[in-house]
């Protein structure tokens, strides 16, 4: 279908916008034909609203012929041809109009008009080839949006998958981090293995099940947090001192399921496993106009050695922000005296 014939109104603005030459066409019946300027607006206006139907029909013949340099003489011919027979057409009517008009309203009209049939003729077959350029315009904006949108698409699938692999780039290194801990605790403490035990099955079954989802609230994000830092506690004691500070009204701001996750567990494998005293966790959650702000900072010791695989956590979230927010979001990451601090920012999102 025409997108011109998609909706009324579509057809009543295209309609109107041909009133215009309606009344150019009666002035040159006055000018040219010495007609009276009535009964040549009332046959002017619907041989105008006519010919704007006619004028619809170079959209298929244009999807059909598209351009091409080696059909310019096909492309011509056909529409040239086209125009003449529209033409003729509209002179026909015409011819019928002013007849009609002749005997009811405007004595001897028909022969006063007749001697402007071939300036009709003319105009038709201009007006005709003008309405096949234009249409052969707007099927190159439409075939250009179409393209726009393809890439659009692939765009977004190209991303999705790219998320999808660092989701799950996250469990794998999740599930050895809490290994490790339980391996390390079960040869000194078993009854503290075995509490380790229960709070990560509860930890891993509400982590299966949220992070299933694209985003969760920043209150369910927190509360994984909080859960896995459980975790750690029954591990490390009162070694593990863990401080929140998070902002009530930003609980409701979406935010990709597990992304504080990895930087949790840097914070821990990174900074208070090395620590024979021990050390604090703070996390700070703000918003505001929109953005939200999360810090994440934890005491590490300077000296002691970097571990293997150093950074996964944190290029992980970098990662996806990029992939999520492009330049909308970041992620800095400072070191002060014997403090490791991670400061994200990204849009606040829907609220739940």
């Amino acid at each position: 279908m025409h997108p011109l014939l998609a909706t009324r109104g579509r057809v009543t603005l295209y309609l109107l916008a041909w009133l215009p030459f309606g009344a150019l066409l009666a002035y040159l019946l006055v000018m040219t034909g010495g007609l009276d300027w009535l009964p040549a607006a009332a046959i002017s206006l619907p041989l105008a609203l006519f010919y704007a139907l006619l004028c619809l029909g170079p959209w298929y013949m244009c999807r059909v012929l598209p351009l091409a340099p080696s059909q310019v003489p096909k492309l011509l011919g056909n529409h040239l041809a086209a125009a003449i027979v529209a033409a003729l057409i509209w002179i026909v009517l015409a011819k019928g109009l002013a007849l009609a008009m002749g005997r009811s309203y405007f004595p001897r009209f028909d022969s006063r008009f007749s001697a402007q049939l071939p300036l009709l003729f003319g105009l038709g077959v201009l007006l005709y080839l003008l309405s096949v350029a234009l249409h052969y315009l707007l099927l190159s904006v439409e075939t250009s949006r179409e393209a726009e949108t393809r890439a659009q698409e692939a765009r977004t699938l190209a991303r999705e998958s790219e998320l999808k692999a660092l989701k799950a780039q996250i469990n794998p290194h999740f599930l050895f981090n809490c290994l490790n801990s339980i391996a390390a605790l079960a040869t000194v403490d078993g009854a503290r293995a075995r509490e380790m035990c229960i709070k990560l099955s509860e930890f891993l079954r509400n982590t299966l099940k949220l992070g299933e989802q694209p985003s969760i609230s920043l209150g369910e994000e927190l509360a994984l947090a909080r859960a896995y830092l459980d975790v750690e506690k029954v591990r490390f004691g009162k070694r593990l001192q863990i401080e929140f500070d998070a902002d009530p009204l930003c609980d409701g701001c979406r935010v990709p399921s597990l992304l504080l996750q990895p930087l949790i567990e840097n914070a821990v494998k990174h900074g208070i496993v090395g620590l024979i005293e021990g050390g604090t966790i703070c996390l700070q959650a703000r918003c505001g106009n929109g953005r939200l702000h999360v810090m994440i900072q934890n005491d590490f010791d300077p000296e002691a050695p970097a571990a293997a695989k150093h950074g996964l956590g944190l290029q992980n979230v970098r990662d996806r922000l990029r992939s999520l927010h492009e330049n909308r979001a970041r992620i800095d990451t400072a070191v002060s005296d014997r403090h490791f601090r991670v400061d994200l920012e990204l849009p606040c999102g829907a609220h739940v």
